[in-house]
């Protein structure tokens, strides 16, 4: 059966997970980026469907009552979750799924042991690196980036909870072990680097 794997990706926020997940969503079949629902307002430059399902909070609470979410959190003051029924349609079609969610949902899908998902954990290489990144932005006030730097080092306690830790220190290099990261759990699931399955019996194998 060619099933998808899920793949969990937490990191601080300003670590560089977009950027790296943008880059390999183009240099591999068969990949899909999970798009969560939030409460959060658009920021410039985002659409709804696109980057987030932008939906008020009592919308947002009556879906998490119909179980409609394979997890949620609060993060910075706004919910997000997961559909579920997005996340398994996916898989079921044999297409690779990146969840991009913070350590609160990671925990919760870790804990549930969700068939097919492999945790990454995505790091800066200093946090004085972080707060250059984050302050580089310059769209965020001071009392955010204070915010987002306390969350950043509870965050980082949770890292070696996960399968694959990868340090963006340089970008093409973090790109590259991901991809080898997904290439390599496809071979484990008897799938070609494309993400297609192995015809085992064309290849000499019998069932055991």
């Amino acid at each position: 059966m060619n099933r998808g794997n899920l793949f969990v990706i937490s990191a601080p926020s300003g670590a560089g997970k977009s950027t790296i997940l943008k880059k390999l969503l183009t240099s591999l079949p068969n990949l899909a980026f999970s798009v969560s629902h939030t409460t959060r307002a658009p920021r410039p430059g985002e659409s709804n469907g696109r980057e987030y399902h932008f939906v008020d909070r009592a919308a947002f609470e009556k879906m998490r009552e119909n179980q409609a979410f394979l997890e949620w959190a609060e993060v910075h003051g706004n919910l997000y979750g997961t559909s579920r029924k997005a996340i398994e349609d996916q898989q079921a079609k044999g297409i690779d799924v990146f969840l991009d969610i913070d350590v609160q949902g990671a925990r919760q899908l870790r804990d549930s042991g969700h068939p097919g998902a492999v945790f990454l954990f995505i790091a800066p290489p200093s946090l004085d690196e972080l707060e250059k990144r984050l302050r580089g932005r310059g769209t965020d006030p001071e009392e955010t980036v204070q915010l987002r730097l306390n969350n950043a080092r509870r965050e980082m306690e949770d890292a070696d909870r996960y399968d694959y830790l990868v340090i963006n220190d340089r970008l093409d290099e973090a790109v590259e072990i991901l991809r080898s990261v997904i290439i390599a759990e496809r071979c484990k699931a008897r799938r070609n680097p494309a993400g297609q399955p192995l015809d085992l019996t064309a290849l000499g194998f019998t069932a055991q």
